[in-house]
């Protein structure tokens, strides 16, 4: 449950914000409406994936002396968005991951493409709150400055599997309550080491399935301890409430945190190839996938700008928001 008050952050009461656009006024997430019509998340989906051109940040764009924090990254998105932060000039990036030897490889390819940069690998098991906690204790002491976070790790389970130490499920585990509390936790760490005057900056990476589920469990008195019975274990409704419990948990949070202190946003980088979210996937239904990403997926190039979009071009009109197509969604 959601603390009533987040240690070293106080309240915000303003009201959504409005931003002048091209064409349209850009409101808060809470306020759009919801889309309705007939079959809306395959026609949301072709538009998403097939309709809409990348945007990237404006060339003056700079982020000399911040320093930022990937999760999951030295694979696909994650490690593409450290390389997108890289190339703006970022001064120290850390690569947060279970396997440090994997994140070291990573770290070594960015290392060469961007010499002057520090990039360190720090250990980060998302199925342990113990490394979690140990985690953000490390950037509380060792961190002078901490500017971006951009929580990337997640999963997406082909069977039922429960994490020993929590006795949860793993992809409720590790996409919604070990990417919530490592949120909370990192909040007062951002809103006291980044720049006087200007906000820290945290993106929870989510997705568009988060549309697509049906939400049965809605119907347990204890809802998440209902996501822990195999009985009630579906894969695909399964990855789709992780996400959707996340856009709950930024619906209650944007209460709490003022944009002013941090901002933090829900981010959607799109159905996209070259990653290893769906590495379990095996037999008809890789087939179907592959097929899926051949027809419909982004490049790992334009799924991983969404973040930087994100985390650098969007401002406090994006608090609180579900970021989708580089613009903001209900």
């Amino acid at each position: 449950m959601l603390p009533l008050t987040i240690p070293g952050l106080h309240i915000s009461q303003e009201p959504s914000c409005l931003q002048i656009s091209d064409y349209f006024i850009m409101t808060a997430s809470k306020d759009l409406p919801p889309d309705t019509t007939p079959y809306y998340y395959l026609k949301i989906f072709l538009k998403s994936q097939l309709c809409t051109k990348a945007q990237l940040p404006p060339k003056n764009t700079t982020l000399i002396d911040k320093v930022a924090i990937v999760t999951g990254a030295n694979t696909g998105l994650g490690l593409e968005s450290s390389r997108q932060l890289l190339s703006y000039n970022l001064s120290l990036l850390i690569i947060a991951v279970r396997s440090v030897a994997k994140g070291e490889i990573a770290a070594a390819t960015l290392r060469k493409e961007y010499p002057i940069a520090t990039i360190e690998v720090w250990n980060l098991d998302m199925s342990s709150y113990d490394s979690i906690r140990a985690f953000v204790r490390r950037t509380e002491t060792q961190l002078s400055r901490l500017d971006i976070v951009i929580l990337n790790a997640g999963l997406q389970n082909m069977q039922f599997g429960v994490v020993p130490s929590t006795g949860h499920e793993e992809t409720i585990q590790v996409n919604y309550l070990s990417t919530v509390l490592l949120s909370i936790l990192l909040l007062p760490v951002l809103k006291n080491k980044s720049t006087v005057g200007t906000p820290g900056r945290l993106s929870i990476v989510s997705s568009g399935t988060a549309l697509f589920a049906r939400f049965p469990h809605r119907k347990f008195s204890l809802l998440l301890p209902s996501y822990d019975d195999p009985k009630n274990f579906d894969l695909i409704e399964q990855y789709s409430a992780s996400k959707l419990l996340g856009h709950m948990f930024m619906w209650k949070l944007a209460d709490y945190v003022s944009a002013d202190d941090v901002v933090v946003n829900l981010v959607d980088p799109g159905f996209t190839k070259g990653t290893q979210l769906q590495r379990d996937v095996s037999g008809v239904v890789s087939l179907a996938m592959s097929l899926a990403k051949v027809i419909t997926a982004r490049t790992v190039r334009d799924g991983a700008s969404t973040y930087v979009d994100a985390t650098v071009v969007k401002g406090k009109e994006s608090h609180g928001c579900f970021v989708m197509d580089w613009q903001i969604r209900p």
